[in-house]
């Protein structure tokens, strides 16, 4: 696997490799950016991101989505399907012409609530299971944000979860507890907020059948200043430097 930035994330196994929201436009003067070269390599189709399958996109953030880049990836690359909540498809509609319409043939629509039941899709090598988690802030911040948390099987064999920008408590995890137990979770990667609660760590640790977690969405200066990283993470494994890896084996 390989950290883009932010929250974007490639995974690959055996032949089959996808990313988490790897194309976006807005740093908020705090997170990092994908580096130029790396953007470019994921437009042209150069090693390793050759072999991408699928994209996912968690919501619909300057951090995390750019409409008009996922547009052009879809134009450029027609080995590519995107999966992404509604409102992120609908921005792409608004911009698109009607020379895209065949493009979004190859897109899937999550058009999620709070409270709504888990959804599954199999296509080919991947299994895709999304649920919507609130996005942080909530109950009195960005209640109107489709977050999608995206559970992805590769080749039957690696699961890894993909949380977007969740808010950090129990009680959105309660309700699917069924859901959260069916399935091992090899490598979750959860915005590094999860690490500074009680509610974080228990959810992590105990909810969702993980085996290993990786904080992201961490601020630039985490990454450029190791003493920066609060004291309270310490420990905590964090992606910091885009380009990094790290090679994991499925539990299936």
């Amino acid at each position: 696997m390989q950290y883009l930035a932010n929250e974007g994330v490639m995974i690959t196994h055996g032949e089959t490799s996808i990313l988490f929201d790897p194309l976006f436009d807005n740093s908020y003067g705090t997170y990092q950016m994908v580096p130029q070269p790396m953007v470019d390599a994921i437009f042209s189709g150069t090693s390793p991101y050759d072999s991408v399958d699928a994209v996912f996109i968690s919501h619909f953030h300057g951090d995390h989505f750019s409409a008009s880049e996922v547009l052009r990836l879809l134009r450029q690359r027609g080995d590519i399907d995107l999966y992404a909540p509604a409102q992120a498809v609908a921005e792409m509609r608004r911009i698109a012409t009607s020379d895209d319409e065949r493009i979004f043939e190859r897109v899937t629509i999550f058009d999620l609530d709070y409270g709504d039941a888990p959804v599954f899709v199999r296509k080919e090598s991947l299994l895709i299971e999304a649920v919507h988690i609130p996005h942080s802030g909530w109950p009195t911040a960005r209640t109107d944000v489709q977050n999608i948390s995206f559970r992805v099987t590769l080749e039957d064999t690696t699961t890894v979860l993909h949380l977007g920008d969740a808010d950090a408590r129990i009680v959105h995890f309660e309700q699917d507890e069924i859901y959260w137990d069916e399935r091992r979770i090899d490598l979750a990667f959860p915005p590094y907020w999860f690490f500074l609660s009680d509610d974080g760590r228990e959810i992590l640790g105990e909810r969702l059948n993980i085996r290993h977690s990786i904080g992201i969405h961490v601020p630039a200066k985490f990454g450029d200043d190791p003493s920066s990283v609060p004291a309270e993470l310490i420990g905590d494994e964090l992606f910091t430097r885009p380009g990094e890896g790290r090679r994991f084996k499925g539990s299936q």
